[in-house]
């Protein structure tokens, strides 16, 4: 065995038969990771299957997470965990795969001991809480460490595993997110180890991870923990992250496996007992949307949480009220959607044959939320005036089919996004970007693995999580990234912008790309179209975005991104900056 000691109290690199491994001393105990070479240039050391909280097992099942404990000796870090125990039905899959003992993360950096701490790009993968991981075949860090930044990406625990709401102390909800707490408490604690700054970490995620990313910036639990945020494809008032009457499902669910008892505390105890994989891979639909508009919405997911004062809560509040009183003070925000976001709502309606089959009726047009607060007359005038505008009264058929995915790409990703970025942006205090991503070349793939390309025929497609393919090398297909490539060149600008965000909290912080992206703020609605060419653009989709804000004022008002005024924006943005520079004074 050969020994390189470089000047660090916590690190030794040494090399067996060949291989590099490096050591590096945490709270916990002494990790063994690796040293590898990056084939798209440069090096970084890998660190895997770090445990951020113990095994939620036995009596933990469905708690919040616990502190990890320490271990003797060193532990082996090169070997990603299992991925928390998931019934993928995006994948089609029957069975399930992984296993309850899964609160791990890997830590990637370019360098352990740099003469300035480097910032962290923390991942949370979406994957609509019941599937996913924070493996590196998924979600590798080799395009993101070329930039060097720290990439730390976890597991947290999925379906009713992370999400059962009981709503009673020892279940009251979102374990998921609890768990993602945990870990950046471990990486606020550990990450200098790394080479990392615990005081400039930026979160990030796509579509459930990204609809994560937007409750870390209201929750209480996370206030402190991270500096900035990246949300890819979601808001935190989109109606998919979110579940009704969730104690109801609970009840449902027992009652599907038999058990019939209302009581709370004996659901709770029986679920406990069973093996996990009788309790994750039921669907159990508490309403007929659910179960025929869209038959695989989400099973469990975040709630609004009863607070037993034990300081366990994770989210407490309304999030429109929570939202208008500020995101964390001094979190700098970015982000968007896909051009085609609405090809992933017919995956999540079953296809293209209940969209026919359920476009018939009036309500389809009229979009969750709205179902879920109007009256049956309103839902009619809302679902008729929706399919007059995007289907002009017609059928729906093959033919409208565009105008379908128009439709949905407003009611499940695209005017949530603007809607939650117009609140957000009311206050004045913080920094915010916004984005359309509409870059198009091979690594589009999600078309064809949704398995949607039969019936929208050829064409290159932005829809729901191409965007990743851009920022993670796509291990796991068959698709080569040459580095003198149009794919690659898009690669480097993409992850130049994430990157320079989380270094600077600016994109663009000069004009090496080419384009200024300018904050985004309710008077001028300042976004960058990112395809091939970066495009700074004002108000994305506005025909669309205005015509629903009109339907919101009408039947929801309460609920609306107008709730504030212009004239009463302006106000409070003036307000603010005169008191903070009296009180720089």
């Amino acid at each position: 065995m050969r020994y390189m000691l470089v000047p660090s109290a916590a690190l030794l690199l040494f090399v067996v038969q060949g291989t590099a491994n490096v050591l590096v001393e945490v709270n916990e105990g002494t990790l063994e990771g690796t040293y590898e070479q990056n084939e798209y240039g440069g090096s970084f050391y890998s660190f895997k299957a770090i445990p951020y909280a113990l095994p939620p097992v036995g009596d933990l099942r469905f708690k919040a997470p616990l502190p990890p404990t320490s271990w003797q000796g060193v532990r082996s870090a090169k070997e990603v965990s299992s991925v928390c125990y998931q019934v993928n039905l995006l994948a089609f899959e029957v069975n399930g795969t992984g296993s309850e003992d899964c609160l791990y993360l890997n830590v990637y950096t370019p360098d352990v001991n740099p003469t300035e701490l480097l910032p962290v790009m923390f991942w949370i993968h979406g994957g609509g809480f019941f599937s996913g991981n924070g493996g590196d075949m998924d979600f590798g860090p080799e395009f993101l460490v070329r930039h060097d930044v720290v990439y730390v990406a976890i597991n947290y625990r999925l379906d009713i595993l992370g999400f059962l709401s009981l709503d009673i102390e020892e279940v009251p909800g979102n374990a998921g997110l609890k768990d993602q707490a945990a870990a950046l408490l471990w990486v606020k604690d550990n990450i200098r180890q790394f080479g990392g700054d615990p005081d400039k970490v930026t979160i990030f995620g796509e579509s459930a991870g990204a609809a994560s990313v937007t409750y870390h910036m209201i929750s209480p639990m996370s206030k402190g923990l991270f500096k900035r945020a990246i949300a890819q494809s979601a808001s935190p008032i989109a109606h998919w992250p979110r579940i009704m009457e969730p104690r109801e499902k609970a009840i449902t669910f027992a009652r599907k496996l038999g058990f019939t008892s209302t009581d709370p505390h004996e659901i709770y105890e029986y679920l406990k007992s069973l093996p996990v994989e009788t309790i994750v891979k039921l669907s159990v639909p508490v309403t007929i949307d659910e179960q025929a508009i869209i038959p695989m919405s989400t099973n469990f997911a975040t709630v609004i949480e009863k607070d037993f004062g034990n300081g366990e809560a994770f989210l407490t509040e309304d999030l429109i009220e929570a939202l208008e009183k500020g995101i964390h003070e001094d979190v700098d925000v970015m982000s968007g959607y896909t051009e085609h976001e609405g090809i992933f709502g017919l995956v999540l309606r079953g296809h293209n044959e209940n969209v026919f089959k359920y476009g018939e009726f009036l309500e389809f047009f009229c979009p969750l939320e709205l179902r879920y607060h109007c009256n049956k007359k309103q839902i009619l005038e809302i679902g008729r005036q929706m399919r007059n505008r995007y289907i002009n009264d017609d059928l729906v058929t093959e033919e409208k089919i565009w105008d379908i995915i128009t439709y949905l790409s407003l009611e499940d990703f695209m005017f949530d996004a603007i809607r939650w970025q117009k609140i957000i942006a009311q206050s004045g205090s913080n920094k915010f970007y916004f984005y359309k991503f509409t870059c198009k070349s091979e690594l589009n793939i999600m078309t064809d693995l949704f398995g949607m390309r039969g019936l929208l025929g050829p064409g290159t497609f932005v829809t729901h999580a191409d965007d990743l393919m851009y920022l993670f090398p796509p291990k796991l297909y068959p698709i080569e990234v040459a580095l003198n490539s149009t794919e690659f060149r898009m690669i480097e600008t993409v992850t130049t912008l994430w990157t320079n965000f989380a270094k600077y909290g600016n994109p663009t912080p000069d004009e090496s790309l080419g384009a200024h992206w300018a904050p985004y703020t309710i008077q001028n609605q300042d976004y960058l179209d990112i395809g091939e060419q970066l495009v700074p653009g004002t108000e994305p989709d506005k025909e669309h975005v205005e015509f629903w804000e009109e339907i919101y004022k009408k039947y929801l008002p309460e609920r609306s991104s107008g709730r504030m005024d212009t004239g009463n924006a302006l106000l409070i943005v003036g307000l603010f900056f005169i008191s903070k520079k009296i009180g720089g004074m």
